[in-house]
């Protein structure tokens, strides 16, 4: 199908209606070619430096001791690549959204667990090592799991299939998975130079996000409102809930330990908005893709505040119920207690 007959009514949405006093059209954005070239360059810098200090935090031990026993990564993996890209997919059925919202969205549901998750299952008391391999683990698949479940997916909006740039989303995938390997490969091998990385990492990386924040509010400043649509804030908000409620859920109920579930319920609802901004960004051109590669920043608005909220309420609950309700503390106390029995015994 001809790509421009798909867009037809993409377009359109964003040109209609919305003239600006001098004439120009707001809703199509026309980025000069060497300001839209530094933006692309400097989200692909961002998420490989990015990757590559992640991957310093990896372990391979720790990824081994989860392999062998893969029942958390494997619910973990199943809750990331099946409740998020149907829950994006539904969203975006339920509000007749536009073929090029409908994309972005979905492109966002079928994205892998983002760093943050692995801040948000500490804050939660999860489980560090799993909540790390989980993100590990995601990236790697997504380079399989994510162009399929586009294309599935597609299949329920006419046309969509045939436009999709899976050629860019797999390159974009590879930023993430090769320089996590060699972060982790670093981390092995010398360790010495890890944490070095990691803060000059830091560094650039809050240098760089300035300047792509600067230079894309200057390419789209008089186009920025159209993303703020109630379907479009609707989407953004309900999606991280869902996947934070449905994670913990489908954990529970496969008899995972409550500190586990924790841990799956982060990573569900958390996505990789920074691969899912290089992709929209990189992928499609100004003109397709609009104000709309801003909306994983929409998102991650909402991931943030609705995961906080969830912390808080959590540490509220902790702070008034005893330590011996929660099946991980009874787990540990038990074990103080055996290790005292000899001290008082003597």
């Amino acid at each position: 199908m001809n790509a421009t007959l798909v867009y037809k009514g993409i377009t359109d949405i964003y040109n209609e209606a919305n003239v600006s006093g001098n004439g120009s059209v707001m809703g199509v954005l026309n980025i000069p070619p060497s300001l839209n070239k530094a933006i692309n360059i400097l989200m692909v810098g961002i998420l490989f430096i990015i990757m590559i200090s992640f991957g310093c935090t990896m372990e391979i031990s720790k990824i081994k001791a989860h392999l062998f026993k893969p029942k958390g990564v494997s619910i973990a993996l199943l809750a990331q690549f099946g409740i998020m890209p149907l829950t994006a997919f539904s969203l975006a059925k339920i509000l007749h959204m536009e073929p090029i919202k409908a994309v972005t969205v979905l492109i966002c549901g079928c994205c892998p667990g983002g760093s943050l998750s692995n801040i948000l299952s500490l804050a939660m008391k999860g489980d560090m090592n799993l909540s790390f391999v989980m993100t590990t683990c995601s990236c790697i698949a997504a380079l399989g799991l994510m162009p399929l479940l586009l294309y599935i997916y597609c299949q329920g909006f006419d046309g969509l299939e045939d436009v999709v740039p899976y050629v860019g989303i797999i390159s974009a995938l590879a930023l993430t998975v090769v320089p996590c390997v060699i972060g982790m490969a670093i981390n092995h091998y010398k360790p010495k130079y890890s944490p070095f990385i990691k803060k000059a990492g830091l560094c650039i990386l809050i240098v760089a996000a300035v300047l792509v924040f600067s230079l894309s509010y200057f390419a789209i400043k008089d186009v920025v409102w159209l993303i703020l649509t109630l379907d479009v804030l609707a989407v953004a908000a309900l999606m991280p809930l869902i996947g934070f409620t449905l994670g913990y859920v489908m954990s529970m109920i496969c008899r995972l330990s409550p500190k586990c579930s924790r841990t799956v319920s982060m990573e569900t609802g958390c996505q990789n908005v920074q691969l899912c901004t290089t992709i929209l960004k990189v992928a499609f051109s100004p003109q397709v893709i609009g104000p709309m590669f801003l909306f994983p920043l929409v998102y991650f608005t909402f991931q943030c505040t609705e995961a906080l909220l969830l912390t808080l309420c959590f540490r509220c609950y902790r702070a008034f119920k005893p330590l011996a309700e929660d099946g991980d503390d009874v787990k540990q106390k038990g074990g103080e207690a055996a290790m005292m029995v000899p001290q008082i015994t003597a």
